[in-house]
């Protein structure tokens, strides 16, 4: 049995789509444990008519003080008493069998402490996946790999990750006074870097709908608020292999400047050599022409 996670914040207009989704799952053996992060909407009221109603699958609702999305999460996991979790955002919903698949791909990993869960992937449609999958595995098949392992396997874009309790316990995600997002990679990558494998498969499960009012379409005015949790992320990022780091470097150089922090500031928080430091520069330089030739042509 699994836990499915939804941290909710003002989604009331479109939380019911999930509800409906999970109403029509072909396995109905998993709990909808639902968080309400400080919402000012109706969401009390309409999940408080759901638990009426007649369904097959188990549910519980708790709320918290607003504090993100990443609070939530930790609040939650220490009440859940399954032995996986879901994590599916309360703007998303799931395709009809997407539990009896989770269900299936858990047993193939479930006595091998090595995996910290399994994986299937997120689509914008059921046919129309988000990010990319090795092109060599066909539909059904699947890669382990950790999640540091991604960008070099093809393995880009959202995906539908189910892990294991106990694992979610032993990394919770750090909260920082007066900020108000931390972004997941930082966990998944923290459990990665101590070796925790996931087994990916190759079907989407999982409909994301990318909102104006969510987190990924505004993500680096969210970044910009939540520096210092920011900074965690590019840090991290810093301890990686290959180049791909240094663009992500580049953007940090540009916030970072907005925020008017010198060159032996952002070389100390993130622990980086002055070459490092130096190439992020250069790149922020060439994001913020680009930029502006952008801006120039939509303009033209």
């Amino acid at each position: 049995m699994i836990t499915i996670l939804t941290p909710a914040y003002n989604r009331d207009y479109i939380l019911p789509q999930l509800y409906e989704s999970l109403r029509h799952q072909t396995n109905q053996d998993f709990e909808w444990l639902i968080v309400n992060d400080g919402s000012d909407d109706n969401t009390d009221c309409l999940v408080s008519g759901w638990m009426k109603e007649k369904r097959f699958f188990q549910m519980r609702y708790i709320k918290t003080e607003n504090g993100g999305k990443h609070r939530a999460i930790n609040r939650a996991i220490l009440q859940v008493y399954t032995p996986w979790v879901f994590i599916v955002d309360s703007d998303d919903w799931l395709l009809d069998d997407a539990i009896e698949c989770v269900e299936k791909w858990i047993k193939t990993v479930e006595p091998d402490p090595s995996f910290a869960g399994v994986s299937g992937l997120r689509g914008y449609t059921a046919n129309k996946q988000i990010g990319e999958f090795p092109s060599e595995i066909c539909t059904g098949g699947y890669i382990d790999a950790t999640n540091l392992q991604r960008r070099r396997l093809h393995l880009t874009g959202d995906k539908a990750e189910i892990y294991r309790t106990s694992i979610l316990r032993e990394y919770p995600f750090p909260e920082i006074e007066g900020e108000t997002f931390i972004t997941e990679g930082l966990v998944w990558n923290q459990i990665a870097e101590d070796g925790y494998k996931i087994r990916w498969f190759n079907k989407i499960i999982y409909i994301t709908d990318y909102l104006e009012d969510g987190l990924t379409k505004n993500i680096d005015r969210v970044r910009f608020k939540n520096f210092r949790g920011y900074t965690l992320e590019v840090k991290q990022e810093m301890g990686q292999k290959g180049f791909y780091k240094y663009r992500i470097l580049g953007r940090y150089c540009l916030m970072a400047e907005e925020k008017g922090l010198k060159r032996d500031e952002v070389r100390r928080l993130l622990s980086i050599t002055q070459v490092q430091y130096c190439i992020g520069k250069l790149l922020s330089f060439i994001q913020r022409l680009r930029s502006k030739m952008e801006n120039r042509g939509k303009t033209a």
